[in-house]
């Protein structure tokens, strides 16, 4: 059997993708690692229209944000396009060096909850392998 190299072509690309958790790899698994709530969903102004939307098994984007002001290891964590909130500062050290060598998270939402005016989110992490 010849080995042959593929040209990578713009349909090919489209078909493999290049988004991430979305994009089409084989023999990955999804690995679980810890629960969490998610930190500062109340600082989202669009959570109260996302609410309905946010239903348990949705996957949530994670994206770190090495030059948060506030937390060099922090990582948000997104619906859509829109950040919703935080993984919660006391557990993200490992996730966040893990994904600065190139691993690849995402959450999957475990359940939703109001508590007065507070969105609170349980969401489970998982990276992808």
């Amino acid at each position: 059997m010849a080995a042959e190299i593929v040209k990578l072509t713009p349909e090919l690309l489209a078909f493999i993708g290049t988004g991430g958790v979305n994009a089409v790899a084989p023999f990955t698994r999804e690995i679980f690692l810890l629960d969490i709530v998610v930190a500062g969903t109340s600082f989202c102004k669009e959570i109260e229209a996302f609410e309905p939307k946010l239903l348990p098994e949705t996957k949530l984007k994670m994206i770190r944000h090495p030059k948060n002001e506030y937390d060099e290891l922090a990582i948000g964590i997104y619906y859509n396009n829109t950040r919703i909130g935080w993984v919660p500062q006391d557990l993200n050290e490992v996730i966040s060096r893990l994904m600065d060598a190139g691993k690849a998270f995402f959450c999957r939402i475990a359940s939703v909850k109001r508590k007065n005016k507070w969105v609170k989110i349980d969401a489970k992490i998982y990276m992808v392998e």
